[in-house]
């Protein structure tokens, strides 16, 4: 007889607090949570696991799909303002639930999200570095445009509407940028996407911006040519886009938001699969986020759905969806990252027990090196090598006797666990600044890697001192962030 076993909720906590809490009253309240003990084994479904690998094909979406409630109308006069006390909830899918027919070999398949995770996560240490400013120069456009920021592509996708009427959408979601932006017609270069491409001509709320306009003095290196502003923005796998900056309207949900900066790319090249562009959340003023500013109050959670599942996650914006029983940490800045979410993360546990560490191993140097990202576009987490290797170390001395098999991709720890129904592992932890423990699901640390039983230990090591805490870490974890606050929310609902 199987027996399905149901992972248990992953927080561990000494206390519940407000998004409001203050900073010293967090650190000081919690100071004894490590102490706290947390189940040392759970247990992992392997028949479970695999089957959910295997994608059903799906067929190409039309602009009407119905992940969303947008629809391809004029709105007319039936505008909605976001207020403080509202919220809107966009549903979340995984970019395998739209991708192509080739996507249905799960090898080819996995081995194409390293491919995309690796050149995002060098995208990221290469925003960090100190020479990175001083690449930017003119491209593409000539003397048109400066080249812009470097960021990665995403594994998540929402649906909005932009324009009016309304075109439905697929947008990528990214913490880790701002930039919002679509592909543009006319399209002298443009790479393929589920949806029409994006035609301002057929839009009554498109306005260009122009050069003495201060939204265009907000994107980073912007260009001017016949006094209109222009973008670029470069991604670190040799991706791009580039084109004209606009005000738009876009359509989140139910809810009309009009004079958003948005990118309207007529050259583009790049690995976003079906998406039509980006929607950033970062912490910059230019992102979705901090355009809405004083409506949303900085406000925005996240649900990730996890991977080879038919059910959508959820993005929701407002204060009213900040969750009541959440384990609130605070943000921290980093003033050469601004774009970035960074947490403190003191100490990782393995079965129980902490892992020696030195204390400053995930802090932000005076230098701007360091520190945890949290990070949408980045699959797989990231550690410094010397705390991956005592991390690693530590997993496979607590998992016994389980059998081996040969690392895959950026996994170097990986198990053949073909002939199992369900194995006992060990429990993976975060110690989080100001008490919290995060207790991973076994699904969240142990992933398929293909459809025969191989299972990888899903942490890898970086090649700086920037840890990223990626998108399989956070599947199915409720995430909130509180902007105007400063504080990060784990839970306390699983999605």
């Amino acid at each position: 007889m199987l027996v399905f076993v149901v992972f248990q909720v992953f927080l561990l906590l000494t206390v519940v607090l407000p998004p409001h809490t203050t900073l010293s009253h967090l650190e000081t309240t919690t100071s004894a949570g490590h102490a706290i003990p947390f189940p040392p084994f759970e247990q992992l479904n392997i028949k479970k696991s695999i089957a959910a690998t295997k994608l059903r094909p799906r067929p190409r979406p039309s602009p009407t799909s119905d992940f969303s409630s947008v629809e391809d109308t004029d709105h007319g006069s039936a505008q909605e303002a976001i207020s403080r006390n509202s919220s809107v909830k966009l549903n979340l899918v995984h970019r395998d639930k739209i991708s192509f027919s080739w996507h249905k070999d799960h090898r080819r398949r996995f081995a194409s999200r390293m491919k995309r995770d690796a050149k995002r996560v060098a995208s990221l240490i290469h925003r960090l570095s100190s020479d990175a400013a001083a690449e930017y120069e003119v491209s593409g456009f000539g003397s048109e445009v400066v080249s812009g920021m470097k960021e990665g592509s995403g594994e998540y996708f929402v649906r909005i509407g932009v324009g009016s009427p309304a075109r439905s959408q697929y947008m990528v979601i990214d913490t880790g940028s701002d930039i919002v932006w679509v592909q543009c017609q006319p399209c002298r270069q443009c790479y393929h996407q589920s949806d029409p491409v994006f035609d301002p001509v057929y839009s009554a709320s498109f306005s260009g911006v122009s050069c003495s306009s201060t939204v265009c003095d907000r994107v980073e290196n912007s260009g001017c040519h016949s006094g209109w502003c222009k973008y670029e923005v470069s991604y670190g796998d040799g991706s791009y886009t580039k084109g004209n900056l606009a005000l738009e309207t876009l359509t989140i949900g139910n809810t009309i938001v009009q004079n958003v900066a948005i990118g309207c790319g007529h050259m583009n090249r790049g690995l976003f699969v079906g998406a039509s562009g980006l929607l950033g959340l970062g912490g910059g003023s230019m992102s979705i986020v901090g355009q809405l500013g004083g409506q949303t109050g900085g406000a925005f959670s996240y649900c990730l759905v996890s991977r080879g599942t038919e059910s959508s996650g959820s993005l929701e914006f407002g204060r009213s969806v900040l969750p009541v029983g959440a384990a609130w940490v605070p943000l921290l800045r980093n003033p050469r990252a601004p774009s970035f979410y960074y947490i403190g993360l003191l100490g990782l546990g393995v079965g129980g027990e902490r892992v020696p560490l030195p204390y400053n191993t995930f802090q932000i140097t005076e230098f701007g090196d360091g520190g945890v990202v949290m990070d949408t576009g980045t699959a797989v987490t990231r550690l410094p090598t010397e705390a991956y290797v005592a991390f690693r170390d530590t997993f496979i001395a607590e998992t016994g006797n389980l059998p081996r098999a040969r690392g895959v991709s950026i996994f170097d720890t990986c198990y053949d666990l073909g002939g199992f129904i369900t194995v006992r592992v060990p429990t993976v932890s975060f110690f989080l600044s100001g008490g919290p423990i995060l207790t991973l699901p076994a699904r969240n640390f142990l992933i398929p890697v293909d459809e025969s039983g191989t299972f990888c230990f899903a942490f890898a090591p970086s090649s700086s001192r920037l840890s990223i805490i990626g998108n399989i870490q956070q599947e199915g974890i409720q995430i909130s962030f509180d902007g105007a606050n400063g504080f990060v929310g784990f839970g306390p609902n699983v999605c």
